[in-house]
Parts: C-alpha cells; sequence; structure tokens
C-alpha cells in the first residue's frame, strides 16, 4: 500500500505562499491579493485565519501563548514559580526550534521591516505579561510581590530572547533548547530563594531617639510599639 505526504492546511498554506513572496519581492510589495493568489484561494479564507498581513508572520504565537497560559493555570501551590516561568518559556523556544529553517527567514525578515519589529515586540510584551501576571499571583504573599513578578518576569523574557537572537543569527545552527537552558539558569540563580541577599534586606530597620537616662525597659517598649508589637 502506497503511502502519501499528508496536505498541507490551508493555513500552513498561505504561511508558505506568504513567505515564498516575502523572500521574493519583499515584505512591503507583497499583497494580500498575492498571496491568496499564489496559495489558490479566496480573501475571505485568508481572513479566517489572519487578521492582517502582519499576523501571517507571526503564525504561531497565537497557539504558544494560549499553550503557555494554559500551563501556567495547571500550576500547583507546592511548585517553584520561577521554575514553572522558566519552563513556561521553554514551550516558546520549543516552538521557534520546530522549524529553524521558517525561525530563521521570520528573523531575517523582521530585521528588515520596522512595522514587523513593533509587532514583534507587541507579542514579546504579551508573554511578559503573561508570566508576570502569573508570578503576581504567586508572590502576592508578599510586601514586595509586585516588583518581584514584574522583574523576574522581564528577566525571563530577556534571558529567553538573548539566547533565542544567538540561535537565530547562527543560522539556526546548535540545540536552541540548550542555549535557552544555560540563559535561565543564570535568571534561576540571580532569583532563586536560596541566592544569596545583602544582609538584612528584608529586616525592617528601626530607629529610636530617647535620652541617655531613658529606663530600658522603657526603650525596648517604644522598639515593640514601633514594630507594632505591643
Amino acid at each position: 500500500m502506497s503511502t502519501h505526504p499528508a496536505k498541507p492546511s490551508m493555513r500552513d498554506s498561505l504561511v508558505a505562499a506568504a513567505f515564498q513572496l516575502f523572500l521574493e519581492r519583499g515584505y512591503e510589495q507583497t499583497t494580500i491579493d498575492d498571496i491568496v493568489k499564489t496559495a489558490g484561494v479566496g480573501r475571505r479564507s485568508f481572513f479566517r485565519y489572519f487578521p492582517s498581513k502582519e499576523d501571517v508572520v507571526f503564525p504561531d504565537h497565537e497557539q504558544s501563548l494560549a499553550d503557555m497560559t494554559e500551563f501556567l493555570a495547571a500550576s500547583a501551590d507546592t511548585d517553584d514559580p520561577l521554575v514553572r516561568v522558566c519552563e513556561a518559556t521553554r514551550l516558546v523556544m520549543r516552538m521557534y526550534a520546530e522549524n529553524p529553517t521558517f525561525s530563521v527567514q521570520r528573523y531575517r525578515l523582521t530585521r528588515e521591516v520596522t512595522g514587523l519589529r513593533t509587532y514583534e515586540l507587541s507579542v514579546v510584551w504579551r508573554y511578559e505579561k503573561t508570566l508576570g501576571d502569573y508570578l503576581r499571583t504567586r508572590f502576592a504573599d508578599r510586601r514586595d510581590g509586585t516588583l518581584r513578578a514584574n522583574v523576574v518576569a522581564a528577566a525571563v523574557v530577556a534571558a529567553h530572547n538573548h539566547a533565542l537572537r544567538h540561535w537565530l543569527r547562527s543560522g539556526g545552527e546548535g540545540d536552541p533548547l540548550a542555549e535557552v537552558d544555560r540563559a535561565l539558569e543564570f535568571v534561576r540563580e540571580t532569583w532563586s530563594p536560596d541566592a544569596a541577599a545583602p544582609a538584612g534586606a528584608d529586616d525592617d530597620v528601626v530607629v529610636v531617639i530617647t535620652k541617655r537616662s531613658t529606663p530600658m525597659w522603657r526603650v525596648v517598649r517604644e522598639v515593640e510599639s514601633s514594630l507594632g508589637e505591643s
């Protein structure tokens, strides 16, 4: 019995047609009409999958964001939130790694087209927001919870993007997951609860001004009152 390769979905055919034209003509010179004509479908079919021409350049990010959100929502209370967001970010790198040729082509295209760089930044912001929302929930009992969540989310995204850009600039050579693991390990070492913190970083500092003749019991009571323990 003979076997035949599966026919590409209409969505995949539109993406393939778009990138063929982008490489041949340039992004700005390619219209949606050009794309649907090359793919052999109608305009209505294009807009069924992609709201705009920019979206066809980033066809996988909506699913990747959904996968990340679902992964974080499935976290247990006992999961280390820092480890969890690093694992969630690995999902994004895995998406890029599944098709190195396409990922490198997209990277080169976004470097050439200002509008695509702006669009890409909005996608990155959505990933960072997803991580930050999860961390703010997990750090809600900390005085610095919001600040810590925002900074850690930004650090995780920055580490991921550092590894991703290094891999893409190399033409997709090497193991991108190993690259991102090294970058994320740096974040974990920096922000892990076990990381060394400056002495007294989490301690309250109370200054009590009193006369030299004040009894010690009164000084102690002043301190306790300042700490809200009286």
